[in-house]
């Protein structure tokens, strides 16, 4: 997904993200890479596919809890449904370039 061309709800849905930090990096998981998709259906229910930054994180119920409650909080949304997926599987690649120091260190 290429967030910087979203518009609309969906952009404000990635807005609303940004607020959510991974608590095992620090970072928002927008700027980590987590988030694979956004999609709005036209009766406002919001779509969203994610991932952790592996299987067996810890904190992945919790962020996908945050994701939920903060897709929820945005106008406009109707509902939400979030998707944990791990294909692709996460590595510090995805980190956007330039917003986040781990990104220099791979």
């Amino acid at each position: 997904m290429e967030i910087d061309s979203l518009s609309g709800l969906a952009a404000e849905i990635v807005a609303a993200l940004t607020a959510i930090t991974d608590p095992e990096i620090g970072g928002n998981i927008v700027e980590l890479g987590l988030i694979y998709d956004v999609a709005v259906d036209a009766d406002g229910t919001a779509r969203i596919v994610m991932t952790t930054t592996s299987r067996g994180c810890p904190a992945a119920s919790f962020l996908q809890q945050a994701v939920q409650d903060a897709v929820e909080a945005v106008a406009g949304v109707s509902a939400a449904a979030v998707e944990l997926t791990y294909e692709p599987r996460w590595t510090p690649d995805l980190i956007r370039s330039g917003v986040f120091p781990i990104a220099a260190r791979h």
